[in-house]
């Protein structure tokens, strides 16, 4: 008898000793985890949230965040993507420095920006790590830069809600009640949800890209919303050009007799001073839904004034 509960505390002795074993293995591999987590820096963004962007993300146009849930190691790891995208947005690089490129936005505050009619910022706009943000519609109107430009490329990112819309106006004038009574808009949107049949990248009621030989339907190169864009415009005297993603939508004359009779036609054509400046403010639509913009890159290719 002696010898079997020997044998018995022996063996509970064992199995003790690999419980707890076992029970120091998982907690250090929570522990690891959590620290990995805490390295990745924490729980990913949730949808919509700006700045958002997923592991896939490539460029300046990346993809957005994966859905909300538990801080899991992928997500954390995409919480990594979403700071170093941060941190890497806008910067110019070594050749657009030698180019003459310059940044619209800082990433931190609303220098060189004002609402349009005023000299402040409204509060519906805010800045959110590094990200120029429409967080409140019904707060933030039309967006505008300080300066003046004329002949210029501009290079943004955009990100819009599900359903959202906004806009890019250019030769923005103080003359007009609204920034689009002046400033002709190119059409930022959710081309799945946006109720607005003027679709994004189109030069809002008076151009947009010839069918797409494979749908039918006029051209689209967006990403779904909650994905990272890029707008691209090249707008001169001569010539103006609409890219989304890298994809060639249209050209038009500013003036010509085309671009006329396209106006008379439309809404604008009720606006006397529409498109009329040779020059004037860029602005972000900001009373339509939530969006988001970094990267906002400008090169002036006349006076710039």
């Amino acid at each position: 008898m002696a010898q079997q509960a020997a044998q018995e505390e022996s063996i509970g002795t064992l199995t003790a000793t690999k419980v707890n074993a076992a029970l120091r293995q998982h907690l250090d591999l929570a522990k690891l985890v959590t620290v990995t987590a805490g390295d990745f820096g924490g729980q990913a963004s949730s949808p919509g949230s700006a700045g958002e962007r997923s592991t896939g993300e490539r460029g300046a146009s990346g993809s957005a965040g994966a859905a909300s849930g538990g801080p899991t190691v992928a997500q954390a790891g995409a919480g990594t993507l979403e700071a170093r995208g941060a941190e890497a947005a806008d910067v110019l690089t070594p050749e657009q420095k030698t180019t003459g490129w310059k940044l619209l936005f800082n990433g931190k505050d609303f220098t060189g920006w004002h609402s349009f009619g005023t000299n402040t910022v409204r509060p519906g706009w805010q800045v959110k790590d590094g990200i120029l943000v429409c967080a409140d519609p019904k707060n933030a109107g039309d967006l505008c830069t300080d300066e003046k430009y004329d002949s210029f490329e501009l290079v943004l990112d955009y990100n819009i809600t599900p359903a959202g819309n906004s806009g890019i106006m250019y030769h923005v004038t103080d003359e007009g009640r609204a920034a689009w009574a002046t400033g002709p808009e190119v059409q930022l949107e959710d081309n799945q949800a946006a109720r607005d049949p003027q679709r994004c990248g189109w030069l809002y009621a008076l151009y947009q890209p010839e069918p797409d030989p494979k749908t039918g339907q006029p051209l689209d190169a967006t990403k779904p919303a909650g994905q990272w864009n890029q707008i691209r415009l090249v707008i001169t005297p001569e010539k103006c050009e609409h890219y989304v993603n890298g994809v060639k939508y249209f050209e038009y004359v500013l003036g010509s007799d085309d671009f006329k009779a396209r106006v008379a036609k439309s809404k604008f054509g009720r606006m006397p001073r529409f498109a009329k400046s040779p020059s004037g403010y860029l602005a972000l639509q900001g009373d339509h839904g939530q969006v988001s913009f970094r990267n906002l890159k400008l090169r002036a290719l006349g006076t710039g004034k």
